[in-house]
């Protein structure tokens, strides 16, 4: 049996030194958005607009932030459509994948087909837009929900996952009088978390991301969520103080108020991912992969 060969530390040190650049490279752009939106007014115009330290941190641009409508409003509509969406979107999933998984069951080649054909065909944005607006669902919140409600690829994943669980457990249960309404409850989602947590933090990060839909189907601007409120604020360039109508007070720099905005948007994720990242190699592997 031969020695397995050791690298040679040159090999190594230079590993490291691009590890180390690539790893700059991610976390400098995030650290220079804190810090901006955490920069005093005077740092922040003596930088140019971005500050990679802050020497005197302050929540002055928070706190603008949070006092404006806008932002507060937008907050709230992206948690209840992150939180409404996600819930309605992994029950209707695995409702689907079960019934997908089992052998026999009436439609399932159709419906799979059909599911697939999805994944290489999406529909366009007109026939979307003139379908939603035939539902009347024009300004409406379900709007950001129903065409989006299922996505074929974690149906597929879902699928693969309950086909790999014993079929002498749900053959069991079925000699016991269980139904498969039943079946599914007690005894596949139990032993489903893995997959569960991953799919569902792949439709609450998409439903908190999207922007897009929100532009097309809300008018109301009070309807809007975090996510197209950002957009207009620091993509757009528009500007805070509208939101401050009557405030006699100096708002902080328009870029710190921006990259406060952007930090709001991204920390819900930051908050969740660590809790469910242990869940993503067995959830996606297992699910993807048939042995």
């Amino acid at each position: 049996m031969s020695a397995i060969a050791t690298p040679h530390p040159a090999a190594r040190g230079l590993k490291g030194i691009v590890l180390l650049i690539a790893c700059a490279l991610v976390v400098l752009p995030f650290l220079s958005v804190v810090s901006t939106s955490l920069a005093d007014p005077e740092q922040v115009a003596q930088a140019g607009g971005f500050v990679l330290w802050p020497e005197h941190p302050t929540l002055e641009a928070y706190r603008a932030v949070f006092a404006g409508d806008a932002v507060t409003q937008a907050l709230l509509v992206s948690t209840g459509i992150t939180v409404v969406g996600t819930v309605l979107s992994l029950t209707c999933t695995a409702m689907l994948a079960y019934a997908l998984s089992r052998p026999g069951s009436f439609g399932a080649k159709p419906m799979l087909l059909t599911v697939l054909f999805t994944l290489l065909f999406s529909p366009g944005m007109i026939p979307s837009y003139l379908m939603v607006k035939q539902l009347g669902l024009l300004d409406s919140y379900w709007s950001l929900i129903l065409p989006v409600l299922i996505n074929g690829f974690n149906v597929i994943v879902m699928r693969a996952f309950f086909m790999d669980l014993p079929g002498e457990l749900m053959d069991s249960a079925r000699i016991d009088g269980a139904s498969e309404l039943t079946i599914l409850l007690r005894i596949v989602l139990p032993l489903s978390k893995a997959v569960l947590a991953v799919i569902g933090l792949f439709y609450a990060v998409a439903y908190w991301n999207s922007f897009f839909t929100a532009l097309l189907y809300m008018n109301d601007t009070t309807k809007w969520p975090l996510q197209l409120v950002l957009r207009t604020y620091v993509v757009n360039g528009a500007n805070l103080g509208g939101d401050q109508a009557g405030a006699t007070e100096v708002l902080p720099p328009q870029q710190s108020l921006q990259m406060a905005i952007l930090v709001i948007s991204i920390v819900p994720i930051l908050l969740v991912y660590p809790f469910l990242q242990r869940h993503f190699a067995k959830g996606v592997l297992v699910g993807a992969v048939k042995g």
